[in-house]
C-alpha cells in the first residue's frame, strides 16, 4: 500500500521540489521524507501561514525513481537540473547541486550556498544527510496558483492532510489518502500549472 506524505511549503523558489524539465524532483531538504518514500508513494507540499497560502496544494508528487546524489548528478537525464545562477530562473534554482569527489562532499553554487558559491555547510549537512533523491514523472505543481485543498481534507478550518509548521505526516487514514488522490487526479492534468510564488523579485 502505497503511502502519501505531506509537510508545508514555506519558500517556493521551484527548487525543493524543482518540477522542470519534465520532472518533479526532492533532492534537498525534507531529508526524513527523502530517507523514507519509496517508488508509488505520494508527496505533497501545502502552503504556510506565514505566506498568506494555508490551506492552498503547492504540489503533489508520486515517487517513480529514487536515486542516490551521486546517481542524480551523474544521470544525463538530469544535466539540465544542475545549477547555472547566470541562467534562466528554471537554470538558477537547479537542485542537482551534491555529489562526491575523493570521498568528500560537494556543494555546487546554488540556492544552497553562501554568497560568492562558498559551501552553507548548515544546508549541505542537513541536505546529505539522507542520500536520496525523489523523482516523479507524475506530479502536479501549482506555485502560485491558489488551488484549496479540497474539503474532504479539511477540518475545523484547517487542512488535515499535513500537520502545521515544521515536519511532516505520514500516518494519513487510507481514506483520506485516497479520497485526495481522486480528488487531484480527476480534476488536474499532470504538470505545470503556475510558477513559483516566490519568483516575484528573485533577481
Amino acid at each position: 500500500m502505497s503511502r502519501l506524505y505531506s509537510y508545508v511549503v514555506v519558500r517556493d523558489y521551484g527548487f525543493a521540489p524543482n518540477p522542470f524539465s519534465g520532472s518533479c524532483t526532492l533532492a534537498t531538504c525534507k531529508p526524513k521524507i527523502r530517507a523514507k518514500a519509496s517508488v508509488g508513494d505520494w508527496v505533497i507540499g501545502v502552503g504556510a501561514v506565514s505566506t498568506g497560502r494555508s490551506g492552498n496544494l503547492i504540489y503533489a508528487m508520486k515517487v517513480s525513481e529514487v536515486l542516490t546524489f551521486d546517481d542524480y548528478w551523474s544521470d544525463p537525464r538530469f544535466l539540465v537540473k544542475r545549477p547555472v545562477l547566470n541562467g534562466s530562473l528554471k537554470r538558477a534554482y537547479g537542485d542537482n547541486i551534491y555529489h562526491r569527489k575523493g570521498g568528500f562532499w560537494i556543494q555546487e553554487d546554488s540556492h544552497h550556498s553562501l554568497v560568492g558559491g562558498r559551501v552553507n555547510m548548515e544546508n549541505q549537512k542537513r541536505d546529505v544527510s539522507a542520500d536520496r533523491v525523489l523523482i516523479a514523472d507524475e506530479f502536479y505543481y501549482f506555485g502560485d496558483h491558489d488551488v484549496p485543498v479540497p474539503a474532504v481534507a479539511r477540518k475545523q478550518g484547517r487542512h488535515d492532510l499535513c500537520r502545521p509548521g515544521r515536519g511532516h505526516r505520514v500516518n494519513i487514514p487510507n481514506t483520506l489518502r485516497d479520497s485526495f488522490i481522486t480528488w487531484l487526479t480527476g480534476n488536474y492534468t499532470p504538470g505545470i500549472h503556475g510558477q513559483p510564488a516566490q519568483w516575484k523579485g528573485a533577481f
